[in-house]
């Protein structure tokens, strides 16, 4: 099989990997890909991935069997949809259902019309500043201010007071999220912890993976501002099986309503819960694998991806079954200095091959680069996913720190408490 996967970060990476792992044998192209992906797949950076009919074209000069959308913003450019349109097999869902993530509002839609527990919250558009000022005034604190559009996990903004609160809302119309501020979501704030679950569907049949925990926040005991995402960590044992199939039930209902619809969503659904007092709440949906979710997940599967990407395209989901390693997975994001604002790249990395040497670490490449020199550097504001396996999860953070203090390169930082909350406060 030729397997075209677009996107060029950690999550890529660890597509790649897992589909290396199939029967099939794949040959694998990567558009743009990374510093980690041209190792084992021919890069493709000059391709246009949020361009449907360049994408369409390119896999059909180029006999690709099986196209893979790893980000959000092709899938919502409606990539999925011409590459079908051209009769090649593709894994994502089309621009429709990819709206569950485009766009929070059309999302919360789905989820009021299907009885789908969620936060109270009103949208405002950039010319409607003025109510949108009179309703945080009429609100309880602390609020969360969203951006409606994508924005990279970034337009998300907790704020504890009025003037926070209003403030973001300003930063959302102002540009600071470009069009993805257009539109602003005001949303009650929720308390309890949370957690990811994200399941692979063909718009009938639903099955839900494992459960995995993302840090979103910069800085160690999740204080600075929110990030695309700097670790996680799966399974989720303080997640009892009553509380799990509670949030594929609703991962479940969301699919048929969108059926109901007219809507036949293919690929994964993401949900990323909070869970309350009165049970597991939706914050938002993804319409794609997570990152850095897939960095600890794709690792601990062990049916053939390849075969289940299939199914998903096919309708024939309802012939599989998912199989895990009983392994636990930690990943511990490094990033550049700054991110999630501004930061420098062409910083060179070292400590890599002594990192992957260690038994049960994988390094996924995310923000990396070759130099025309061979030499390894940084390119994006997450760099590396360094993630490990391992029969408890307090074996798997302990390899996952030992393989990150192999790498370096100027400026990088990472939490350090990944997962430590399990242990109470070690950290």
């Amino acid at each position: 099989m030729r397997i075209l996967v677009l996107g060029g970060g950690g999550r890529e990476h660890a597509i790649v990997d897992a589909l290396l792992r199939s029967r099939h044998a794949p040959e694998l192209f990567v558009a743009p890909g990374n510093g980690g992906t041209a190792k084992v797949a021919t890069n493709v950076p000059g391709l246009a991935i949020e361009d449907p009919e360049a994408v369409a074209e390119y896999a059909a000069a180029n006999a690709v069997d099986l196209v893979v959308i790893g980000p959000e913003g092709p899938l919502v450019a409606g990539v999925a949809d011409a590459v079908h349109a051209r009769g090649i097999k593709v894994f994502g869902p089309g621009a429709p259902a990819a709206r569950m993530e485009g766009s929070k509002g059309f999302a919360k839609g789905v989820m009021r019309r299907n009885a789908i527990p969620t936060g109270e919250s009103r949208s405002f558009a950039d010319c409607k500043l003025d109510q949108a000022v009179f309703y945080l005034e009429t609100v309880e604190y602390p609020v969360v201010v969203k951006a409606d559009g994508l924005a990279a996990g970034k337009g998300v903004i907790i704020a504890n007071t009025f003037e926070e609160a209003k403030a973001a809302v300003e930063l959302c119309f102002n540009g600071g999220f470009g069009e993805a501020g257009d539109v602003v979501i005001i949303e009650q704030f929720l308390k309890g912890p949370e957690c990811s679950l994200l399941a692979f569907t063909d718009g009938v049949t639903v099955i839900p993976m494992e459960l995995a925990r993302d840090h979103k926040r910069a800085f160690d005991n999740d204080e600075g501002p929110n990030t695309g995402g700097m670790g996680v960590y799966s399974p989720v044992p303080s997640i009892d099986d009553y509380t799990a199939s509670k949030m594929a039930a609703l991962l479940k209902q969301t699919i048929a309503g969108l059926f109901k619809e007219g809507i036949r969503y293919r690929g994964i659904l993401y949900g990323g819960f909070i869970l309350t007092e009165a049970g597991p709440v939706v914050l938002e949906y993804n319409a794609r694998f997570g990152d850095p979710e897939t960095q600890v997940l794709l690792p601990r599967l062990t049916t053939d991806l390849v075969d289940v990407m299939l199914a998903v395209g096919d309708g024939t989901l309802a012939d599989t079954t998912l199989m895990w390693k009983s392994d636990y997975a930690v990943s511990v994001v490094l990033a550049s200095g700054g991110y999630p604002g501004a930061y420098e790249v062409g910083k060179v990395i070292t400590g890599v091959d002594e990192a992957n040497a260690i038994d049960g670490v994988t390094v996924f490449h995310a923000g990396t680069a070759l130099r025309e020199d061979g030499a390894l550097v940084t390119a994006g504001g997450r760099v590396l996913d360094v993630t490990a396996l391992a029969p408890t999860m307090r074996e798997a953070r302990a390899l996952a720190y030992e393989a990150v203090s192999k790498i370096s390169f100027e400026g990088m930082f990472y939490r350090k408490d990944i997962a430590a909350k399990i242990f109470g406060s070690e950290a």
